[in-house]
């Protein structure tokens, strides 16, 4: 038996006289399940029911979309779980994104205009165990294999091509700065990873645009779209407020023009996400780098909230590492996590709210998990996805800020990995028991929506 079905046994004991504790059966765990997530989605009840109600009804769509609407549930579970035995208190302060699975990768252009495949959300990005965004991956590989229709067998051996190439790129990287200069791109990627790549760099800004924008005697402005929605003249004006403040926030060194940040015209974004359904969202129309429609951008503002590493972690990412701003927790992780990054990228508050900002690239490409639907496919990028893991984890080191991770993790991850093999057995026993138990939360979340019980 292994040893989270021995630790999950062990709370279904114990689950009467700890009633915060999960228990392993849905039934038992119902209560638990319910409560935590109308706790989470409340402070948005009152701002975005609609938003909410689009979010319950994705998560019952089946248990992988469940799963990405959950974080929160995970790192509660990580709180409670015993630690892997490939775990030290270095590896434990890791800069990890915090909601590692199939959905969060993507494709697009660099800011030095290479197309690569990397990490792409960075919501709950925070420090902590880089076996936590191991198994969240881990675990996702099952959820979505198995509604591609992959035996679970195929999913064994896929998750273990996860964390050998995870493991060897942690190697690779160890002693060098190689993680520098790695890059997932067309030239070293093939299946359905290649593909998206190539779909990424085969994309314009003039595309974006069409879709989102028009242009109107001689001025650009959105389109009228049942997803982009007309805001009030306060919200307008708050944003519109909040820009030089974002500006500020950018590296001197990264900034263009003032001109370049003009707003030409704003909208709430509504629908996109999942875990991320009710927080506030809006897309902002800016000159870009010429008076020219052609070469206008949209930055995403998007709202921000404590991660859900930090119940698993509490306070060992410092607030004086982010200031205190949940939308400059979540850019400084895109900064130490992605070679490159959005030069865009930054933070700002609006009446008090912390907004994450970047721009919605016109040559991205999300990954899409029901690509994977053999087993070839899926074991061929779950080795990319491994490496993609590795290199935001090593980046996202003393060489991105000493005076946050004050040391290699690449090194510490692999002095501790003492057995790969050892590794992949632990991992995909956690994956499918936490699998498993994915299943019956969903179960016990599909119940209670039915029902009608308040979620939110």
């Amino acid at each position: 038996m292994s040893s989270i079905r021995l630790s999950l046994l062990a709370l279904a004991l114990t689950a009467t006289a700890c009633a915060q504790a999960p228990a392993v059966a849905a039934g038992a765990r119902k209560d638990w399940v319910v409560q935590h997530i109308r706790d989470h989605n409340h402070p948005y009840a009152a701002s975005a029911r609609g938003e909410l109600d689009t979010k319950l009804a994705t998560m019952a769509g089946g248990p992988f979309a469940f799963y990405r609407g959950t974080a929160h549930l995970f790192f509660e579970d990580m709180n409670t779980l015993p630690a892997s035995n490939y775990a030290s208190a270095q590896t434990g302060y890791t800069w990890i994104g915090g909601d590692a699975h199939l959905g969060n990768f993507d494709a697009s252009r660099d800011s030095g205009g290479k197309a690569v495949f990397k990490v792409a959300d960075f919501d709950e990005g925070y420090l902590g165990q880089y076996l936590w965004d191991l198994r969240r991956l881990a675990a996702s590989l099952v959820l979505a294999g198995r509604d591609n229709g992959v035996s679970d067998a195929k999913i064994g051996t896929a998750i273990d091509t996860l964390v050998g190439n995870y493991v060897d790129k942690m190697a690779d990287f160890k002693g060098n700065s190689g993680e520098s200069s790695f890059r997932l791109s067309k030239d070293n990627t093939s299946g359905a990873v290649a593909d998206i790549i190539a779909k990424a760099d085969g994309k314009t800004r003039d595309k974006l645009l069409s879709k989102y924008t028009e242009v109107s005697g001689g001025a650009r402005k959105f389109q009228a779209l049942d997803t982009l929605v007309a805001v009030s003249a306060a919200t307008r004006s708050g944003l519109i407020s909040a820009m030089a403040g974002y500006v500020s926030s950018i590296a001197e060194s990264k900034r263009y023009p003032a001109s370049y940040y003009t707003v030409k015209d704003v909208r709430q974004k509504l629908g996109s996400g999942v875990g991320s359904l009710g927080r506030a969202r809006y897309y902002v129309l800016i000159e870009g780098g010429s008076a020219q429609n052609s070469d206008d951008a949209i930055l995403e503002f998007k709202q921000e909230a404590v991660s859900a590493v930090a119940v698993a972690a509490p306070g060992r990412l410092p607030a004086s590492a982010y200031d205190s701003h949940q939308g400059l927790r979540v850019a400084r992780t895109a900064k130490a996590q992605v070679s490159n990054a959005d030069v865009l990228i930054g933070h700002a508050s609006i009446g008090g709210t912390p907004f994450y900002v970047r721009e919605k690239s016109p040559f991205q490409e999300d990954f899409d998990p029901a690509k994977l639907d053999s087993a070839g496919k899926l074991d061929t990028a779950a080795g990319y996805l491994g490496q993609a893991l590795a290199s935001a984890h090593a980046l996202a080191d003393q060489d991105y800020d000493s005076s946050v991770v004050s040391y290699s993790i690449d090194k510490q991850v692999s002095d501790v990995v003492t057995s790969k093999s050892g590794l992949k057995t632990e991992i995909r026993g956690f994956a499918f028991d936490y699998a498993d138990q994915v299943e019956l939360d969903w179960q016990a979340f599909v119940e209670a929506y039915n029902a009608g019980t308040a979620l939110y």
